[in-house]
């Protein structure tokens, strides 16, 4: 069974369609006794960084997640839900994230070579390296939408495209996983990650 957060961010509804899609029960919940009882968690999310943790701690599910991964739960964020689990962001100041895995969340802007389109939005090209979540999804194509990503996560990285600059794509390390990219939004692409998580 997949919980998936609810803090007031994210593709709640689509998501938990997907998840029902592939066969597995989902539901969506700001109860952390309630997500307690799922067997994985997912933390969506779309929006600002500093909007979207001040939401996270106000409602004490920042607190939740750092617990239950603590207890080896699996947990999945997805695109502004991934940033999230980074130490801090500097979109707009700098943000504590939930400090979950090892580095930071940066702008496109200045980083990306003349010409590229700020959002990076659209389809790309995964290049995976490693991991449970994307084996076999070499070369497979999944939907972007987002103006910042991580740096500094090499001992997580699992994937990254090409958007002039290698893009941190998706991350993985133990039990926890992340996607830059919308899963819920690629297709059978993204279904067939969804049904990696929930294998694991």
């Amino acid at each position: 069974m997949v919980g998936i957060l609810d803090y007031g961010v994210g593709n709640l509804f689509s998501l938990a369609s997907s998840f029902r899609c592939i066969g597995q029960e989902a539901f969506v919940s700001a109860d952390p006794r309630r997500l307690e009882q799922a067997d994985r968690l997912v933390l969506p999310g779309v929006g600002a960084f500093q909007d979207a943790a001040a939401k996270l701690r106000a409602s004490g599910l920042d607190g939740f997640l750092c617990r239950q991964a603590a207890q080896g739960k699996p947990l999945l964020g997805i695109c502004l839900g991934m940033q999230l689990l980074f130490q801090e962001s500097l979109e707009y100041g700098c943000h504590q994230g939930l400090g979950l895995l090892s580095g930071r969340v940066v702008a496109m802007e200045g980083r990306l070579p003349p010409g590229l389109k700020i959002p990076h939005m659209g389809w790309n090209r995964l290049e995976v390296s490693r991991g449970r979540l994307l084996e076999g999804l070499d070369g497979a194509y999944v939907y972007f939408v987002h103006s910042y990503f991580a740096q500094g996560c090499d001992d997580a990285l699992a994937a990254v495209a090409d958007y002039g600059i290698p893009i941190t794509a998706a991350v993985e390390k133990d039990h926890i996983f992340g996607c830059q990219f919308h899963p819920e939004k690629s297709g059978t692409v993204g279904l067939t990650i969804l049904e990696h998580f929930c294998g694991i």
